[in-house]
């Protein structure tokens, strides 16, 4: 289980670093850990494993991705975030004063 967190928290950090701007990695990495916990939540509530207590289990992935997605949206900036959600190409409407 901890093997599977690591994959899945490295592998989109390190495709993100090479697929997009660096302005726009934080944000991308935030909302995709966002997308893993709530996989991992959903999976979670349809496996009903017991409390052994020492076992990993897919809740505590799910905190972990939600931990480390609330760090990567901390240390972005919001216009950064801005920029990641709204259309690169289209023009920006003109503000009124």
């Amino acid at each position: 289980m901890l093997t599977l967190f690591g994959l899945l928290t490295a592998l989109p950090a390190v495709l993100a670093l090479h697929l997009l701007e660096p302005g726009l990695v934080l944000p991308a990495f935030s909302v995709l850990l966002f997308v893993e916990a709530g996989f991992a939540v959903i999976a979670a509530r349809l496996i009903h494993v017991p409390d052994g207590g020492d076992d990993i289990t897919l809740w505590d992935l799910a905190g972990g991705f939600t931990l480390i997605g609330c760090a990567a949206a901390v240390f972005g900036e919001p216009d950064q975030a801005a920029l990641f959600l709204t259309e690169q190409g289209g023009p920006r409407p003109a503000t009124r004063p």
